[in-house]
């Protein structure tokens, strides 16, 4: 037995998989349960299926085989799953654009003709001009698996830096190009992980990050833990083992430290994070402060040293820099820091924070003017403001929807954005801020053929929670339904991590809505950053219940109302969202018909143990904590799965994983469905089934290339149609 400081575990014999079938309505394969118990402030806790922990085992290896054997046939049997395919390969076959953005003397844009696995980057030396290829991702590998991760211009537009990852991993590759005649340079920087990309204004090199140290591989299939991330200077034309360490934490193995350049090339911020909580350290370094270069670790000046609010600059005129803040304002606010007079009693507010709207971001463009989005109600709106005294000069147009893209920086006089919504794909607008009027005009629209939105609606209602808060959700369907109960409903959610659910384009929900009848609905539920920090807070650490509660609410609203019944309702989410789902479908598993469960966090106790896990403890809490234990084992998808009363089955579940999520380690899924099937899956009154899809050459979901994406919607909304019964309309 090997005894921790705060708890102990005890193995009596070896893992390993075999292969009775139980002959239940699901013939599910059997996992070997091991009498493994880990000890938590006294309470013991079996974790039978730790021997799933390790990817690389025989064992694990056979087991998620025989799961895909059980899962791909019953997916290849159901019968929309061809037609959503080709539907879905028919309507997402249309042209999609990023916003034009500037660099040096150039226009650079990505563009998709429709079905492209990556988005192709392009080139121009005006608008008017013949867009010329810059960078094909395409070309990276034959089945689109290796995605761009993250890029950055030199400060003149001459030099481009860009990572690559593999199979959907958070590893990232660095490589080079010289912009003028797309040169490839030999520079190659490895390891790289959550990292910033900041190019020091003489273009000789940029700043990043790397967990040079980490122990085994690093191919996006390991559990072990990133630490001691450390931030690095590469000079243009050298090894990598010749850059220079500029930040390291040796004794806060967690803290992870980006840095950017300010916009006139003078200092060095560096944003030290230790979560994902919105609370940053703010350090920076003065570059004159450096006649002989980046020699070693900089002179950081501590601004602000401790982790009580969130500090991201947006400009500075100077020493005086402006910061968006959530510092004592929850929905966010400008200030101004002085750094040759920063004591805080110094610190003097721009833009106040506004009562109600939550500020999301903020840019600075034309030298003088500050772009401002904030978030009304779930929609966005966009505002032009003063730099010099923070003064409101204009609110943009816009409908309700969500601005998905931006360009502008300060040395621009123009802006580009992109408008999206449930209904309209995306409108790129470009406003030019020389002219007195500030009136942006359409740069470019995008439409769907097949797809006619006047003949659908979006409302927007809100709803009480189980303490009485008003929670606000979306709900997308065709005009003039009845409300008689008699429609299958998608609902999706995730609460969590300060993100907030905007209004979005989905192909695959539309079909939804458009071919199996259904009604659309998006809850945005506490844990969320749809109405600042105050929402985030009611919904994480020991209030992470209530997120639970408001998606089980809006369920119940959705029958309420008439939308559909609990036969007909399926629940969705991913990661975060997945943990969301399961919880749900644990502590109600009579509201549900079906749930599909994406990448989801399942193990509420361990998951600080592997991979990036360790930085969801400022959301979730950590069972090393006694305190934190108590809640977290409460609501732990893993541990709390028992075989309902009363005849009441579970509802169909397809969990879908991937070997390449270093996010959400798929250990997660695998032991959740190993417990499912043996808790749930034996009784007779388990009619429904209870699967797993373990994917490979795939991650946590960012740049997985379209031919993947078409296939999992596909089989994700086979399996839901197939379980429910609903019949495909033309």
């Amino acid at each position: 037995a090997r005894l921790g400081r705060k708890r102990g575990s005890l193995t009596c014999r070896r893992g390993g998989w075999c292969t009775r079938l139980w002959t239940m309505a699901h013939k599910y394969p059997e996992a070997q349960r091991l009498e493994t118990i880990d000890v938590y402030h006294g309470e013991k806790i079996y974790d039978p299926y730790i021997w799933l922990e390790n990817p690389d085992s025989e064992d694990t290896k056979a087991y998620v085989e025989a799961q895909n054997k059980l899962t791909l046939p019953f997916l290849e049997k159901c019968s929309i799953r061809e037609k959503f395919k080709e539907r879905m390969t028919e309507l997402y076959d249309y042209p999609k654009y990023s916003c034009h953005f500037r660099k040096g003397t150039r226009y650079f844009h990505f563009f998709n003709t429709g079905l492209q696995n990556q988005s192709v980057m392009y080139v121009q030396n005006s608008l008017d001009d013949e867009p010329q290829v810059f960078l094909d991702p395409n070309k990276f590998s034959d089945d689109g698996t290796v995605a761009l991760r993250g890029y950055a211009f030199s400060e003149d537009g001459e030099y481009f830096a860009y990572g690559l990852s593999t199979s959907g991993s958070d590893w990232v590759t660095i490589k080079f190009l010289k912009v003028d005649g797309v040169v490839e340079l030999p520079d190659t920087l490895k390891r790289v992980k959550f990292s910033c990309m900041a190019w020091t204004h003489d273009g000789k090199g940029i700043f990043y990050n790397c967990y040079l140290n980490q122990d085994g591989k690093s191919d996006g299939t390991e559990t072990s833990l990133n630490l001691h991330q450390k931030l690095y200077y590469h000079k243009l034309g050298f090894q990598q083992s010749d850059d220079i360490l500029c930040a390291e934490f040796p004794d806060y193995p967690k803290w992870m430290g980006g840095a950017e350049v300010s916009d006139d090339g003078l200092y060095i911020l560096l944003s030290i994070r230790e979560g994902c909580d919105p609370v940053n350290r703010l350090w920076y370094c003065d570059l004159k402060e450096l006649p002989d270069g980046i020699k070693g670790i900089l002179p950081w000046v501590k601004l602000v040293d401790n982790f009580d609010a969130e500090y991201e600059n947006v400009t500075n005129e100077g020493t005086v820099f402006t910061f968006k803040t959530n510092l004592n304002s929850p929905h966010y606010r400008l200030i101004n820091i002085d750094l040759s007079d920063p004591d805080p009693s110094k610190w003097t507010t721009l833009v106040a924070e506004d009562k109600k709207d939550v500020l999301e971001w903020a840019g600075c463009v034309k030298n003088n003017f500050l772009i401002l989005c904030y978030l009304h109600d779930v929609k966005h709106t966009l505002q032009l403001h003063e730099l010099a005294t923070g003064a409101h000069l204009k609110t943009f147009p816009l409908d309700v929807g969500s601005i998905v893209g931006y360009s502008g920086q300060k040395k621009d006089s123009e802006i580009f954005y992109q408008f999206t919504s449930f209904l309209t794909p995306g409108i790129i607008y470009y406003c030019d801020l020389t002219k007195d009027d500030f009136e942006p005009r359409i740069f470019r629209e995008v439409t769907v053929k097949g797809f006619d939105p006047s003949d659908y609606q979006t409302v927007q209602l809100f709803y009480p929670s189980r303490d009485g808060t008003q929670i606000p959700m979306f709900i997308v369907h065709k005009k003039g339904i009845k409300l008689d109960n008699s429609h299958p409903a998608f609902l999706y959610g995730y609460g969590g991590f300060n993100i907030s659910l905007t209004p979005s384009y989905s192909v695959s929900r539309l079909i939804f809505v458009k071919h199996l009848g259904g009604v659309l609905a998006v809850a945005n539920i506490r844990g969320g950053g749809e109405y600042g920090e105050s929402w985030h807070k009611g919904g994480m650490l020991e209030n992470k219940q209530n997120c639970f509660d408001d998606f089980q609410c809006a369920a119940e609203v959705l029958i309420k109302k008439g939308y559909t019944t609990s036969k007909e309702l399926t629940i969705n989410g991913g990661s975060n969202g997945g943990l969301l789902v399961a919880a749900c479908v644990n502590q109600r598993p009579d509201l549900f018909g079906c749930a599909v469960v994406q990448v989801g966090v399942m193990d509420m106790l361990k998951f600080h143990k592997f991979t990036i896990g360790h930085a969801w403890t400022t959301d979730f809490g950590c069972s090393d904590s006694k305190e934190q234990f108590e809640y977290l084992i409460k609501y732990s998808p893993l541990h709390n799965i028992k075989l309902p009363a009363d005849g009441i089955q579970y509802p169909a579940m397809l969990l879908m994983t991937a070997d390449h999520d270093d996010r959400v380690v798929p250990l997660h899924s695998m032991k959740f469905i190993a417990t499912l099937q043996h808790v749930v899956g034996q009784s007779p009154t388990q009619i429904n089934p209870l699967f797993i899809y373990v994917d490979t050459k795939a991650g946590h979901g960012a740049g997985k290339p379209t031919a993947k994406v078409i296939q999992e919607v596909a089989d994700m909304y086979a399996f839901i149609a197939e379980t429910l019964h609903l019949e495909w309309v033309n």
